[in-house]
């Protein structure tokens, strides 16, 4: 499968004096600019080139597009702007932002998106880019980050909303194991806990595949602190949703990501994950984000299908 992605606006469509501002930022005038696919914001996504050839990836929205989208640009420009230069993520080279539009001008990465369904190889450099992100300290900067656990919080009370108005097309094994999926996501918020630096939004899209080998981190607005090996769980849950065969079980008890982790943790925070996207997709999507609802619900799927087969094994 491949997910349907929210229409983006493009270069082409931003008023002159925001194009004026990235251009002022780069020192030079935009002379090319590829949109790119990906992700659920109805603002830009392109890798420009200037006149002096100079490149650089820019994302800008309005408050008119979608009237949260402006605000979690800010806070990924204040994220970006304070990562380690160990963590493998663009830098943030200047924010344009006229209380309306809000622009990022990020470092380029020369990548390209993992292959799907997810190589194995691929799936290997990302895990190993994951635990270099646990590994490296939170920097003073970052420390004010919410904590995981708080952020998820009323994500993970989603089997109680689903008891008192279940839907429609509620999966019937849900249905019948909603004590013991409400008891497992209700004990998962402890599991979330820790000190480390997580990305929180682990999917295809958010990552770049380097010429060398190497895998980069994008997207950074919901980054927050909290259990070193949350981040490498919800890329195998993305694993899981483009190629439900795959034996990701083998990554959890194989990868150094997972040391922390264990059988019952796994389970807990799996349950937890199912509750959000499982109650999210039904609600209606958001103003400029038509495509997200069904995105959630294809992950909450996918999740419950991986839980199921962990709890029947």
């Amino acid at each position: 499968m491949q997910p349907e992605w929210s229409p983006r606006i493009s270069w082409n469509d931003l008023p002159g004096h925001v194009q004026a501002g990235v251009e002022e930022i780069l020192g030079a005038q935009v002379v090319e600019a590829t949109g790119q696919q990906g992700g659920f914001s109805p603002g830009t996504a392109d890798r420009v080139r200037t006149a002096t050839g100079r490149r650089a990836f820019v994302k800008a929205v309005s408050k008119q597009l979608n009237e949260h989208s402006p605000a979690i640009h800010r806070k990924e420009g204040a994220i970006s702007a304070a990562l380690p230069d160990t963590v493998p993520a663009p830098s943030l080279i200047g924010t344009f932002d006229d209380g309306d539009w809000v622009a990022l001008v990020l470092s380029d990465v020369d990548g390209r998106h993992p292959r799907l369904p997810w190589h194995t190889g691929e799936v290997s450099l990302v895990l190993d880019a994951l635990l270099k992100i646990a590994q490296t300290p939170v920097p003073p900067e970052l420390k004010d980050l919410s904590r995981l656990e708080d952020g998820l919080s009323d994500a993970f009370q989603g089997w109680s909303r689903i008891r008192s108005a279940p839907p429609k097309d509620c999966d019937p094994w849900v249905l019948g194991n909603l004590d013991i999926l409400e008891q497992l996501a209700e004990s998962g918020l402890k599991d979330l806990a820790g000190e480390s630096l997580v990305h929180t939004d682990i999917r295809a899209d958010n990552v770049m595949i380097t010429a060398d080998n190497g895998a980069v981190l994008v997207d950074w607005p919901w980054a927050s602190i909290g259990s070193s090996w949350m981040d490498a769980l919800t890329l195998l849950v993305n694993v899981r949703l483009f190629d439900p065969s795959s034996d990701v079980d083998a990554r959890l008890q194989s990868h150094e990501a997972f040391a922390s982790s264990t059988e019952d943790s796994v389970n807990r925070v799996l349950s937890g994950l199912a509750a959000y996207f499982t109650d999210a997709a039904r609600q209606p999507p958001p103003p400029g984000l038509p495509t997200v609802r069904a995105f959630q619900r294809q992950q909450g799927e996918a999740v419950i299908r991986w839980l199921r087969e962990r709890l029947a094994g």
